[in-house]
């Protein structure tokens, strides 16, 4: 049992945290600062072209001035929502059709290593800026300058290198420590006990994330999602596919992206695991409370197809906004007609920043112009706007192990 004592003064510590959100607005304050340089630089800019008086190097170094100072702006921005993120308090903006990308998956290594380049491409500037105007900088200035830069990209370097392990560290640690919450399975639940280890990994790489624990709503949904069978992320062959962006994979499995109304696109030849990713995303969509329709392409071209001579499309269109999460299978084994291209152009377009799509593809988006004809440039442009294209290279799965049955 825990002291009630040592719980009160950890709340306390913690609550302590907040004396850094005022730090955080006064880093706002100075944000503010740089607008008004910025507008100041750009409006002597201005002034000095149109007086003739600006020469090629001056509106050179101008202009670099002007860069300068969006980069800091940028690495305050970063500083700031992401630190406030980090170490303050959740801003909560999931679902936020604004939400920066990279603040979904940010944590302490990734914001110090995004802070580093930032700090390497403001001295990269500052660096250009005293070439341009070499003649009026000293060779001592350049020297430092050349050294202080190279000093700030061996850091950067090394702060990337060591992020990776501290991250996967991380990573392992939490993946000791659950084991020990559950040290049973639940009931019905027996053939997981026995299930083999899985292969090691890279250490850099993070692990695929496990599955929540089961509960009667989840299990419910993922029955009525309607997919052929129950695929896992935890079951995927990470060594099967030659190019496969685990790291990808691995924060789309946190199934944040349905709740951000995102997207995702498997494109891969067949047999490389596009449909076992994308069925095992919809059954973690469906235990993070989330409806999820499963169907192929040529499923959804009938089901479309029907609504439409029933006339009742616009009707069908509008209850599929209850399923935050629809999964289009195969696209591209089969060519459609003008028509039902129309079809999935309006699905497509209709659910554009209102719900997620995952969609399976054997060819990349540039050539669905081969599957729906002359509506899918603008469809695959709705489509990837919000989008996490993943892309598996490899033979086909199911040709091997027939190829490795018929060899034994």
């Amino acid at each position: 049992m825990r002291n009630p004592t040592t719980t009160t003064l950890g709340y306390a510590l913690f609550a302590t945290r907040w004396l850094q959100a005022p730090l955080y607005f006064g880093l706002v304050a100075a944000q503010g600062v740089y607008v008004y340089k910025f507008f100041k630089e750009l409006w002597t800019l201005i002034l000095m072209c149109v007086s003739g008086h600006a020469t090629e190097t001056y509106v050179m170094l101008a202009v670099l001035k002007l860069v300068d100072v969006v980069m800091i702006a940028n690495l305050l921005i970063m500083v700031i929502v992401g630190g406030y993120e980090t170490f303050v308090s959740r801003i909560g903006l999931q679902g936020h059709r604004d939400q920066p990308e990279w603040l979904s998956h940010v944590n302490s290594n990734v914001l110090k290593v995004k802070l580093a380049t930032a700090i390497v491409g403001i001295s990269s500037v500052h660096l250009l800026q005293m070439f341009v105007d070499v003649h009026h900088t000293s060779r001592h200035a350049l020297l430092w300058g050349t050294v202080i830069h190279m000093a700030f990209i061996a850091s950067a370097a090394i702060l990337a290198y060591m992020s990776g392990p501290m991250a996967a560290h991380g990573d392992r640690g939490h993946a000791d420590r659950a084991p020990a919450q559950h040290p049973q399975a639940e009931p019905g639940h027996g053939d997981q006990r026995h299930r083999p280890p899985e292969p090691e990994t890279p250490a850099a790489l993070p692990p695929l994330p496990r599955q929540p624990e089961p509960d009667a709503d989840a299990e419910a949904r993922i029955r009525a999602a309607g997919f052929p069978a129950r695929k896992l992320l935890e079951d995927f062959d990470e060594q099967h596919p030659r190019g496969f962006d685990r790291e990808a994979v691995a924060r789309l499995g946190k199934a944040d992206f349905v709740a951000a109304r995102r997207n995702v696109v498997f494109v891969g030849p067949p047999g490389t695991g596009k449909t076992h990713l994308a069925i095992a995303l919809g059954v973690r969509a469906c235990q993070a409370g989330h409806r999820v329709l499963f169907a192929t392409a040529a499923e959804w071209a009938t089901r479309l197809s029907e609504a439409r001579a029933a006339g009742r499309l616009d009707a069908e269109l509008a209850a599929l906004d209850e399923h935050a999460l629809l999964i289009v299978d195969e696209v591209g084994y089969t060519p459609f007609d003008a028509a039902t291209a129309g079809l999935f152009f309006q699905l497509v377009a209709h659910r554009y920043e209102r719900a997620s799509l995952i969609v399976t593809s054997d060819r990349p988006l540039g050539r669905w112009d081969e599957v729906f004809g002359a509506c899918a440039p603008a469809m695959a442009d709705r489509l990837a706007h919000h989008a996490e294209i993943v892309r598996l290279d490899g033979d086909s799965y199911r040709m091997r192990r027939a190829t490795s049955a018929w060899a034994d």
